[in-house]
């Protein structure tokens, strides 16, 4: 396996002696990403942005899966995609023994032991039945290396639940807040907190639910302030804003 390394990381080396002005030369004339025919692998996008390419799994061909965990393995020792089914878990692991598989969240991923994890974010769910897209958050703030406290089923019907974690949620740098039906909660943790608040709107509900189209209207609507929306059940997606809120958080004690 062959880790990728950042720009610093080969100018040390050039500097330490290690590598040398051709193989330095070499390597950057690499183009920024993996060509197979069928995908194009954005290989430098943590150099740009800090976090690595993420695999969305649904739809895609077993083949086609297969060989781009195994790129990406190749290349950062660890991958990370979401949307997988049982399925796609059992073609992958046939080639890669070590990848793990999450039935609530879908999550399919192989990673590094040891990771450091900085700062403190908040994943808050109404319900129960909102929590496989709260996990795709979490576990992927978690994957990018934040730490994470899970507060799940206190939705509005009995807000005392949420109240009674407030100081964890209050101190956390972000919090998720994930809840479907009404979409209430979002508003309640806006009115109630310091830091900013991903809403993100599940299509849990009954028909007047609009499969989340209701949630989603209702938190940006919101009258209070500091709340920000993302799509319907896209917990990948509030949780990699959470993580960068949660960087610059830290960065900035």
């Amino acid at each position: 396996m062959c880790k990728r390394m950042d720009a610093r990381e080969v100018l040390e080396k050039v500097k330490s002696g290690g590598m040398s002005v051709e193989e330095a030369e070499q390597y950057f004339r690499k183009q920024p990403y993996e060509e197979m025919g069928y995908a194009k692998l954005d290989t430098h996008r943590e150099i740009r942005s800090g976090f690595p390419e993420v695999v969305f799994c649904s739809r895609k061909a077993d083949v086609h899966l297969k060989n781009i965990y195994q790129k990406l393995y190749e290349e950062n020792g660890e991958v990370f995609g979401t949307r997988a089914s049982q399925h796609q878990y059992e073609a992958v692991r046939r080639l890669l023994p070590q990848v793990v598989y999450d039935e609530v969240s879908h999550i399919l991923k192989i990673e590094k032991e040891g990771k450091e994890h900085i700062g403190e974010i908040a994943v808050c769910t109404a319900g129960t039945a909102d929590i496989p897209v709260a996990e795709e958050a979490a576990q992927t703030a978690e994957y990018f290396g934040a730490n994470v406290n899970r507060i799940y089923d206190v939705g509005v019907s009995g807000i005392h639940r949420m109240l009674s974690h407030l100081d964890i949620i209050q101190r956390a740098n972000c919090i998720v807040a994930v809840a479907g039906m009404e979409g209430a909660l979002a508003s309640v943790l806006g009115g109630l907190v310091g830091r900013p608040v991903i809403a993100v709107p599940t299509s849990v509900g009954y028909g007047a639910s609009l499969n989340g189209l209701s949630a989603l209207l209702t938190m940006i609507n919101s009258c209070a302030n500091g709340i920000a929306v993302v799509n319907i059940d896209n917990g990948y997606g509030a949780g990699y804003i959470a993580t960068q809120i949660n960087r610059l958080a830290v960065k900035g004690e």
